[in-house]
């Protein structure tokens, strides 16, 4: 099990011949938002088999880069689906609560999200993470999302431990809205979920104009303050900050 932080919540996952890309931001920039580090390259994320969304937000769903997936399974919650398609995107897939299988023993499912802030009246609004077994291991997307108590029972969903778990710890702007979780909250939800690894995604990536002129340092502590707190709050967990673009392989 390889993974490869693009930056943000864009994560290839290759798992068991299977290539997994989620919520893809491939270009230099999303609208008005800038890019700390470059663009991902695309010899890191090229020829996904499945794209995953976790929602519709602008930052998670950019129809441009998904646009340069090919025919990738695009993989979404089924009130997302029709406004995919609208879109002219094609290979569109209802994710469910039961498991979908995607080739070499590997599965996907819906889980849960707490993720109902800022909502678009024009895009669906529907948010959920997933969760991607196969014989190497089970990793859990969270999603955006806030604490839940049913990430307890994430295991139980999973059918076993949840060895990875890809959780948000900050976001783009300089305060959090409701529906995202902070370092010391992310740390909170992979003891919840008993994962043995945590990788911190959705900070140090997107900023609006600027803000790199007088606060590069706010962009580039979550990932470390979500370190600590792993240390601290879950120590049968152990936290793997990447950079954009640097990958880890998963031991046994």
């Amino acid at each position: 099990m390889r993974l490869t932080w693009l930056g943000h919540s864009s994560v290839v996952l290759d798992v068991d011949g299977v290539r997994v890309l989620t919520d893809p931001l491939l270009r230099a920039h999303a609208g008005l938002l800038r890019r700390l580090a470059p663009r991902p390259d695309p010899t890191l994320w090229s020829r996904p088999d499945v794209v995953l969304l976790s929602h519709l937000h602008h930052d998670h769903a950019e129809l441009r880069s998904l646009r340069m997936l090919g025919e990738a399974a695009l993989m979404s919650a089924p009130a997302n689906v029709a406004w995919l398609r609208s879109r002219k995107l094609m290979n569109v897939v209802p994710l469910g609560d039961d498991w979908t299988s995607v080739g070499s023993g590997v599965q996907i499912r819906q889980v849960p999200a707490e993720h109902r802030s800022r909502p678009m009246p024009h895009r669906p609004n529907d948010a959920n993470g997933q969760l991607v077994r196969g014989p190497s291991g089970t990793v859990w997307i969270a999603g955006d999302t806030g604490l839940y108590p049913e990430m307890a029972a994430l295991p139980a969903m999973a059918g076993g431990p949840i060895d990875v778990a890809l959780v948000p710890v900050w976001g783009w702007g300089p305060k959090l809205s409701a529906g995202h979780l902070t370092p010391e909250g992310a740390a909170r939800a992979v003891a919840m979920s008993g994962a043995r690894f945590g990788v911190p995604v959705h900070w140090g990536t997107l900023h609006p104009p600027f803000v790199p002129l007088f606060a590069r340092s706010w962009l580039e502590r979550p990932g470390h303050r979500f370190a600590d707190a792993v240390a601290e709050q879950a120590p049968g967990c152990t936290a793997v900050v990447l950079v954009p673009g640097e990958s880890w392989v998963a031991p046994r």
